[in-house]
This record gives structure tokens, sequence and C-alpha cells, in this order.
């Protein structure tokens, strides 16, 4: 940079060097004047830089100046804002329109106001709804008028804050601070107040739009305010003139028995009479004393009175009707006590009027009638008591038999109230049922005997005319019943019949004698073959009143029965002899070489024969169970060949259940313990013994648990249950494996019906099958349940001590 001196310094130089040059004369003029003009550049250029400098020091100071300045503003406002947060206050200050307001400031956490900023301006989220439509109101007048206000409002966790609007230097400011001490308990006095006089308000309107005359006195017991129905009442302009004249809604006696109702209690609750629009009506009156007055209301009960005054005397009149009614009748109450009877009541159970008079309690009557034995006899009397009271809880009638230990029987009705109790309606229907049984019993007999009739029974009147038929007389001779049903007479019949049977000399003879014209009306009889090949046998038998009955049987069928049959025995002697050469085939061709291959398998897998090679462990280890499979399977044909043939022998005797079931258990141990599974039994102790073949009630069991561990996922559990009845035992098996379809259901008993299931792999198909074989030679039954997902359970029962045997052969 250049300075005074040294540009001194330089114009010296200069002068010096054009003097020495002046004085050699060697400097021409142009050089001069470039020099001239070098040096005036120069001089211009260390002008401005001095210029410059001294602007820029000049402006490095202001900038110091400002920096100081600004450092003194922003410690006046962390100062003020410092000041702001320790007086717990929020300050929010709104500018221009559209610009976000500055919120600075905070509240305790106690008073519910959050500290996020844009949680904060949502009032609506910690203010209660009233309370924010307060302070938006405001605010919004603040912002748009300059009106400043100062509202304490509630927040959603109870507690009070202050808001006080003002502008300050163009911007509107609300300030809000958490309220302590007296300001808050003067808040919440406020908000007490602003929800009592909303209340009152409402109240108010409420009984002015009610049609019931309410009132308030004050301490001097004069009217202060009545609703516009007390108006009317009183027959006044409104309710102001109404309490401006003290116009009294009730009679002097009443407002006496009011006063003297509220020396004994605060709430007094009578129903009085009044004279509204001159005529006189009954009110439930309520009147409440407090310690600023009174305030009252009526209720117009006039109709109720009138209504509660004809139920009684209507009850009064139903009382007497039943008293001249024979079937027993007795109302209770819903306290289930006795509020009236008849005569018949009192002497169908000899109970005694002093007794009844008393409005006893049902169990109280429920135990003289039992004393008197006027009740079914009962084992266990307490339980059958309380089952009839439960009529008691119903909405419906309930209907009862009585069969009294002195031989009548009763019709007991149970019909509920509306408004609780009970009316019990006893009619002794002994006579009535006596005869009814009577006469629907021998109807049901002759009419089922006629029905189910083999043959076809006609009965014809004196006039020929049919009265009387069966079923299989139409049948026979394949009549219209809607033909029988019009009573033809014997010819339009025997036109109807010919069509299957023209004989005219036979059917002569048969009307002859059902007309009646043979003189010695004597049974006839006979035979007639009909064109479609069917043969009848009829006869005729004269009855009394001129009545014959005539009868048909179809005979036809006997000698094609005896045919078939000649038939099929030789058919089933051949298919005998077929079976048993099945048998003996199966058993010589299949189980020999089957024993022979399990027998030197064993052999080889034997160490004392010689060594094998792991391999061939392995492979003889495969041969023996394929080996053994096979022979289980054939074992199983037999059996079931063996039941089909008919010559399977039941070895019966006693079969200990507990003793089977562990038997059959055993041979499946081995299985279980591969895949894992859980067998639970449950056997009841004592369940003791019936009459079987104890070999095949093993094998059934070992059957059904086979097929339960063969569908059962691994590690899942098999639950076995034996259970005692009267007649049976019943076992079921239960697994938990993926269920049966319900559209194979109906073919699981089926021979060689298999299906794989998940993981399981179908078997041969036959173990269901042998139970249902062995099941049904004991007689008994053998069902399934199963649900896709859910399981399967097989359940077999089996009679006790059978008592025939079925036939297993097909």
């Amino acid at each position: 940079m250049l300075t005074a001196t040294s540009l001194t310094g330089l114009v010296l130089m200069t002068g010096r060097a054009t003097a020495a040059e002046h004085s050699v004369g060697l400097l021409n003029a142009g050089k001069t004047a470039m020099a001239s003009a070098l040096l005036g550049v120069l001089a211009f250029s260390v002008l401005g830089a001095v210029a410059l400098l001294r602007a820029r020091n000049r402006a490095e100071a202001e900038n110091a100046s400002l920096k100081h300045r600004l450092a003194d503003l922003k410690a006046k406002a962390d100062r003020a804002e410092a000041l702001v947060d320790a007086e717990d206050q929020r300050l929010v200050a709104w500018s221009a329109p559209g610009e976000p307001p500055l919120v600075i400031g905070r509240l305790p956490e106690s008073c519910g106001a959050p500290e996020e900023r844009a949680a904060f301006l949502a009032f609506g989220t910690w203010l209660v709804p009233a309370a924010a439509g307060r302070l938006d109101g405001a605010l919004e007048k603040l912002r748009r008028n300059g009106e400043t206000f100062a509202v304490a409002l509630e927040t959603r966790n109870g507690s009070f804050v202050e808001a006080a609007g003002r502008t300050a230097g163009g911007r509107a400011v609300a300030r809000f601070r958490d309220l302590s001490g007296d300001r808050l308990a003067l808040a919440a006095l406020e908000a007490r107040h602003h929800r009592l006089t909303e209340e009152v308000e409402a109240m108010r309107a409420l009984l002015q739009a009610t049609s019931m005359p309410a009132w308030i006195r004050g301490k001097d017991g004069k009217l202060s305010w009545v609703n516009n129905a007390f108006a009317r009442a009183v027959e006044a302009q409104d309710s102001a003139d109404a309490a401006a004249r003290n116009l009294e809604f009730l009679d002097t006696a009443g407002r006496e028995a009011i006063g003297v109702g509220h020396d004994a209690q605060p709430v007094f609750e009578r129903r009085l009479p009044a004279i509204v629009a001159g005529s006189r009506r009954i009110f439930d009156v309520v009147d409440v004393v407090s310690g600023t007055g009174s305030a009252g209301i009526a209720i117009d009960a006039t109709e109720l009175e009138t209504v509660q005054n004809q139920m009684k005397r209507l009850v009064e009149f139903h009382a007497r009707t039943l008293d001249q009614l024979a079937t027993a009748v007795a109302v209770f109450g819903p306290d289930r006590r006795l509020r009236s009877y008849n005569a018949a009541f009192r002497s169908l159970f000899s109970l005694d009027a002093s007794f009844l008079d008393t409005l006893p309690d049902e169990s109280a009557v429920l135990e003289r009638m039992r004393a008197g034995r006027k009740l079914p006899e009962q084992a266990d009397f307490k339980s059958w008591r309380n089952d009839l009271l439960v009529a008691y809880q119903s909405l419906d009638a309930r209907e009862h038999w009585w069969h009294l230990p002195d031989g009548q029987t009763l019709r007991v009705l149970a019909n509920p109230h509306p408004q609780g109790g009970i009316t019990w309606i006893y009619e002794n229907v002994t006579e009535q049922l006596e005869l009814e049984s009577r006469y629907n019993a021998l109807s049901r007999v002759q009419g089922e005997t006629l029905d189910h009739l083999a043959e076809g029974v006609a009965v014809f009147g004196s006039d020929g005319r049919l009265r009387l038929d069966n079923p299989s007389f139409a049948r026979i001779w394949h009549l219209d019943q809607k033909f029988l049903a019009t009573h033809p007479h014997i010819g339009e019949i025997e036109r109807a019949c010919r069509r299957l049977h023209d004989a005219p000399e036979a059917w002569k003879r048969f009307t002859t004698s059902v007309a009646g014209l043979d003189e010695g009306r004597a049974p006839t009889s006979g035979r007639m073959e009909r064109s479609d090949g069917r043969v009848i046998d009829y006869a005729t038998v004269p009855l009394p009143g001129g009545q014959t009955m005539v009868t048909f049987i179809d005979v036809s069928d006997t000698v094609q029965v005896e045919r078939v049959l000649t038939e099929r025995n030789d058919a089933l002697e051949a298919a005998d002899g077929l079976k048993n050469a099945f048998i003996q085939h199966v058993s010589y061709e299949l189980r020999s070489p089957l024993t022979n291959i399990i027998g030197f398998t064993q052999l080889l897998s034997d160490v004392s024969i010689g060594p094998l090679t792991d391999k061939q462990q392995e492979y003889t280890g495969y041969i023996l169970s394929s080996s053994g499979s096979l022979l289980a399977i054939v074992n199983d044909i037999l059996d079931l060949a063996t039941v089909d043939a008919g010559i399977i022998a039941l070895d019966l005797g006693e079969v200990d259940v507990e003793r089977t079931v562990a038997a059959a258990i055993e041979g499946v141990r081995d299985r279980l313990q591969e895949s894992q599974l859980v067998l639970e039994t449950n056997i009841p102790g004592g369940i003791g013994s019936f009459v079987a073949d104890e070999k095949r009630v093993r094998q059934i069991l070992y059957n059904l648990l086979s097929n339960a561990v063969g569908f059962s996922s691994h590690g899942s559990s098999i639950v076995l249950n034996a259970s005692r009845s009267a007649d049976a035992i019943i076992f079921s098996v239960q697994d938990q494996g993926p269920g049966i379809a319900p559209e194979f259901l109906d073919s699981v008993f089926d021979r060689f019906e298999s299906r794989a299931a998940g993981s399981a792999r179908g078997g041969a198909g036959l173990g269901l099958a042998i139970v249902k074989s062995f099941v049904e030679l004991h007689g008994g039954t053998v069902s399934i349940r199963s649900e896709e997902g859910r399981g399967t359970e097989v359940s077999v029962h089996l009679p006790i001590r059978p008592t025939e045997l079925a036939v297993a052969a097909e």
C-alpha cells in the first residue's frame, strides 16, 4: 500500500531523473509526454487507493457498531423471553395476515396445555369445547377489530388458564397464564355458576314445555315462579301473572297437608284433589323443601284413578264369577302370595278358608296340598317345586299334568300376568281322559288293524254299497281312492275290476253273495286268476245288519316265491362251495408261502446262522415288515370271507372290559411310541364285564386304535372311552387327524375303501369293515362322526347280553 511519504519520494526521484536527463540533453519531446501521462495515471491510482482505504475503514467501524448493537438487542430479547418463561405464561402474537403467529413462553404441564407450538394453537384439543369456542370468537374480534378481552378458560383436565388479548405495535397479542389461588377458585366458581345457570335454564325450559303444573316458592311461602301449565290450571294470563297474583293451584287443605308433611320429612308425596278449569281432578303431588324455599310438581292421575277403580270393580266381578265355575282357579301376585281363589279351588284341594284368607305364599299352599296328598308323588319334592315356580320368570303360559295319588288327573295351566304374578287353573280331566282313552284305543286298534292287514278288506251294506275298505283292497284291484270314497255299489266295483279279471260266472256268484240275495248267507270263498298273472283268493263273511265283509289276498307271490327260493337255494349252495374253495385256496396258497417267507427271513436275520452286511440286514427287515403286513391283510380277508360264508362261530363268555382294553392297547403300543402319540383312556371304575367273544372284541378295539393311529398327525393325542348303559357297552375312539369329508362318510365301512389324508397313508381298507362285521355278529351297531380338520370318532355299541346273533353272510 502506497503512503504519502513514499509518494513524495517517488516524485523527487522522478524530478532528479528529469533534471539529469535535461542536463545531459538526450531526452526528446515524445518521451517526455509519455512520462507525464504515466505520472498522471500513477498519481490518480494512488489517490483512488487512499480514498478506498478510508471508505473501508469507515465501513468496518460501522459494522463493528452494528454488531455491538445487535448483540445488545439479542441480549434484551433473551432477557425478555426468560422473564416470560419465568412467569409461567405464554404469548401468541399475530402480525400480517397469512404469516404464522409468534409463540413464546410456556405453561406448566398441570394446566393441560401442550408444549408443541402447533398443538398449542389447536385450542380445541386441550380446551373444553365451550371454552375453545369463546376463545376463538374473542381472538377473531381482536385480530379484526382490535377488541381486547380477558377470559378464564377450562382445560380438558379440569384446570383453568386465563387468556387476555390486546394490540401492541400493530400486532394482536394474546397472553395465556396459569391460574392459581383465589383467581383459580374464582374461575372454577364462574364455570360452575355458568353450568348451573345453563342447567337451571334447561330445567325451566323443560318444565315450561311439560303439561304438568310446576311451581317454586320462596322462604316466605309465596310463589316466585310457575310454568305455563300452572298458569293454565289457575286460568291466569301467563306464568308471570300467576306468580304476581299468587294464584294457588291447590286448595287450603292440600297446602296444609304439604306443610304438615314437610315437618316430618323434606320430600312430600301424596295424591291430592284440585279444581282445574272448573272440574275436579286428581293429581300426584311431589313437593320438596330446601334452604331457599320449596318446589313442587303435580302429575295428573285422574285417568289412572278412574282405571284403578274400574279395575277394582272388575276384579270383584271376576271373583264372584270364578266362584261359580267348576274349574279351580287361584291367583298369586308378584310376591308369590295368594291374592284370590274360588270355591272350586278350596274344594278340590280340601283347604281351609281360614288358611287361604291369610293370603299365604305359594310354597305354604303347596306344602298344605302335599300334606293332604293332593300333589303328585315326587322323589325330590324341593326340586319339583322349584321347577314349578319357574313359571314366575316365564312370559308364556305353561301346562302341567298332575296324576294325584287318589287316581285323579289334573290339567294345570300357569298363566303369567303382564304385571307379575300367576293365575293357576286346575282342571279335573279324570273322567274325560278315561273315556277318551277308551274310545281312542278302540278306534286305533280297529283302524290300525284294518289298515295294516295284508288282505284287502271291504265291507258292503245291505244296499250293496261300500261302507268300509282298507288300502290293501284298493292296491290289489288298482282302484282309485277317490272312486272308493264315493261309496260305490258292488256293481260299479265289479265293472272296475273286470278289466283285470273278466269271468262273468265268478263275478255273478261273488255279487250274489255280497248283495245278500242268497237266502242262506253262508260264507263263501274262491280264487281268481287275473289276466295280469296275479292270483287272488277271496272270501265273503256275513255280518249283522245285512252287511257283508269281503277279503282278498294276493297269493300269486307264493308260487313265485317258492320258485325263487328253490333257485336261490341252488345258487346259495353253489356260492357256499365257491366260498369254501376260496378260503381253502387262500389259506393254503397264500398263507403257507407267506409263512415260509417270514420263517426263512427270520433265519437269515439270525446272527447265529451267519453274519449279514448292514445292507442285507436292512433288506431282511423290509422283507419281514412287508410280509407281516401282507399276512395281516390275508388274515383280514380270511376273517371277512369266513364271516361271509357264515361258518364263523363266536366263543361267547364273560369279557372283562378293562383287561380287554389293556390287551388291545398293548398291540399298538409300539406304533404309538413310533409316532409319539398320546393315548388317553377314560374307563369308569367298576365298569365290569359283559357277554361276548373276547378275541373278537379285542380285534375290534385293535382295529379301531390302528385306524386312529394311521390317520393321526405326529405328536397328537387319541382318546379311548368306555362306558356302560342299561343294555350295552359303548366303546369310542377319537383322534385329532384330518377328518373325513361328508361325501365319504357313507363308504368308510366298505371293504377296500381307504383314502390317504394329510401325512397318513391309506391302508388296505379292511379294518373298519372287519369292525362292522364283528360288531354286527354280536348284534351291536357301529357309527362314525367326523369333521374335516377336527378329527374322527368311531363308536361301537355291544349288547351286554346278546339275545340274537346277527347273520353276517351276505
